[in-house]
């Protein structure tokens, strides 16, 4: 589908080139291409991710721009409560939520962040093990 998650990010979401362009999260948005989408109302959507982290990887976001966590205001409070309430109605869809599941948003370079259309991981299925490998401060 695509050459890789990485490049495919890099090429287009270096910080800062996807503020008012089209970019494919929005298109997903818009169901202009294809993505297994498991949720979406008029404030987030949900999808699975294409190069899953676990047997459950869905990648829940407004569907407003808004690309980082420090880009966040006011405005957006409601469609930032709605990614946390549609993760617990997805896991529990997904027979994860008695086990337990991991919730991720990075933020920014050292964050891990890739693609700059804030999103949340919703991970399970398995144990997930330690947050971070302990490699000192």
């Amino acid at each position: 589908m695509w050459r890789g998650v990485a490049w495919r990010n890099a090429w287009l979401f270096e910080k800062g080139k996807c503020r008012g362009r089209r970019n494919y999260i929005q298109q997903i948005i818009r169901r202009e291409i294809p993505s297994d989408i498991v949720y979406q109302d008029d404030l987030v959507t949900a999808f699975r991710d294409i190069s899953p982290q676990a047997p459950t990887h869905i990648l829940i976001i407004p569907n407003i721009l808004i690309p980082t966590v420090n880009d966040v205001s006011a405005e957006h409070e409601q469609a930032l409560g709605r990614m946390i309430t549609v993760a617990a109605k997805i896991a529990e869809q997904e027979g994860i939520a008695e086990d337990g599941y991991r919730l991720i948003m990075n933020t920014n370079r050292h964050g891990g962040q890739e693609v700059y259309h804030i999103h949340m991981h919703l991970l399970g299925g398995r144990p997930l093990g330690p947050m971070l490998a302990h490699k000192g401060l």
